[in-house]
C-alpha cells in the first residue's frame, strides 16, 4: 500500500525534485541488428549534444554515465538526427529502442517523469496552468512550460506559471532561462526600441541593424530547415512586392547552421532583401536578444527602430502594412 501511495504521489508531482548527479542505470535493446552504437545526449536550448556512447552487443546496450537527474536527455543511434526524448531518473530505466520510428514503437519503462511526459503528449493542447497545478513538483512541468509554452505566453503569464511550480524547481535550468526570457521580452513590448545588432550577410560582410532602417522594417526570424517558415515566405514575398516602394523593408535573420542551406533557401524562396545570420542555430545571439523561442517570428519597427507590431503572419501582415503605409499616400 505504501508503495502504491508513493507511486501516486510521484505521478501527481507531489514530491519535490531533488536534482543531483547520479550514475544512471539505463539499459535497453535495439531492434535493428545493424546498429553498432547508441548515443546519450544532453538537452539544452532546444538542441541535443552527445555526452556518451556505448557499443551495442547482441542487440543490448547499457549506460552508467554520471548525469544530472531528473532531467531530459536524448537517446539515438545516429548523433546527427533527432533522438528519442527520455526523462532520466536515478531509478533503473529500460528502453526498447526502435531506430526507424523512435516515437511510434520505442518504449521506456521505469521513469515516472517519462510516464507523465507521455501522458502530456497524448492530451490535445493541454492548458499549461492546469497541468502545472496538477504536477507542481515534476520536472516535466518545468520542461513543457519552457519548451512548449514560452513562445505562446506574455512575460506576465510566464511569471504567473513559474509561481505555480514547486520551490524545488526554481533552481532548474528551465526556470532560470524562463526568468531571463521574461526580462528580455519585457524590454521588447510595443513602443519599446528594438535592440541593435551586427551580423554577417551571405557574403560574410558585417551588417548593422540600426544603419538599415527605412520606413517600416520587418525583423524576420526564419531558417531553411523550418517548414512553417518556408510556407510563410510566399506571403512575405508578396507583401514585399506590394509595399516595398511605399516604404516597407525586411531584414531576414536565419537560424540556419549551414551556410549552403541558408543561401539555397534564400534563392529558392526568392527572398530579395537583406539577410544576415551567425549560423548558430538556436544559439543565435540575435534570437536570444529578441527572445525568439520559436520560428517564424518577427517584429515590425519604424524608421527610429521603435517596435510597432509583433508576429504578423498571413493576412495580418498585409492589413497592418496597408494601414501604416497607405494612409501616408
Amino acid at each position: 500500500m505504501k508503495k502504491m501511495l508513493l507511486g501516486f504521489a510521484l505521478l501527481c508531482g507531489l514530491t519535490q525534485v531533488q536534482a543531483q548527479e547520479n550514475n544512471i542505470q539505463l539499459r535497453g535493446t535495439v531492434a535493428d541488428t545493424v546498429v553498432q552504437y547508441v548515443y546519450l545526449q544532453k538537452f539544452h536550448n532546444k538542441m541535443f549534444t552527445t555526452i556518451d556512447s556505448v557499443k551495442v552487443k547482441d542487440g543490448n546496450f547499457s549506460f552508467k554515465t554520471k548525469v544530472q537527474t531528473p532531467e531530459l536527455y536524448g537517446l539515438t543511434v545516429n548523433s546527427a538526427t533527432s533522438p528519442l526524448y527520455i526523462f532520466l531518473e536515478k531509478e533503473p530505466i529500460t528502453v526498447k529502442l526502435s531506430p526507424k520510428k523512435y516515437y511510434n514503437t520505442s518504449t521506456v519503462t521505469g521513469s515516472v517523469s517519462q510516464d507523465l511526459f507521455e501522458t502530456y503528449k497524448k492530451e490535445k493542447d493541454p492548458e499549461i496552468s492546469k497541468f502545472i497545478t496538477e504536477h507542481p513538483a515534476s520536472i516535466v512541468s518545468a520542461y513543457v512550460l519552457y519548451r512548449n509554452w514560452s513562445y505562446r505566453l506574455t512575460p506576465e503569464q510566464i511569471t504567473q506559471n513559474i509561481a505555480l511550480l514547486d520551490k524545488s524547481l526554481q533552481t532548474t535550468t528551465y526556470v532560470k532561462e524562463l526568468k531571463e526570457l521574461v526580462t528580455v521580452l519585457s524590454g521588447l513590448a510595443i513602443g519599446k526600441k528594438a535592440p541593435d545588432f551586427t551580423s554577417n550577410n551571405p557574403e560574410g560582410k558585417p551588417v548593422r541593424f540600426s544603419e538599415n532602417l527605412k520606413g517600416y522594417t520587418l525583423v524576420d526570424f526564419w531558417a531553411s530547415w523550418c517548414g512553417p517558415c518556408r510556407r510563410e515566405n510566399p506571403n512575405i514575398v508578396a507583401a514585399y512586392k506590394e509595399f516595398h516602394d511605399k516604404g516597407f523593408n525586411i531584414i531576414g535573420i536565419s537560424l540556419d547552421r549551414k551556410k549552403e542551406s541558408w543561401i539555397k533557401g534564400i534563392q529558392d524562396d526568392k527572398l530579395d532583401w537583406l539577410q544576415v545570420s551567425d549560423l548558430l542555430f538556436w544559439n543565435s545571439a540575435i534570437a536570444k536578444l529578441y527572445g525568439v523561442r520559436a520560428i517564424p517570428a518577427n517584429y515590425l519597427v519604424d524608421s527610429n527602430g521603435i517596435i510597432v507590431a509583433k508576429n504578423l503572419h498571413g493576412e495580418e501582415l498585409q492589413s497592418t502594412l496597408k494601414a501604416l503605409l497607405e494612409k501616408k499616400i
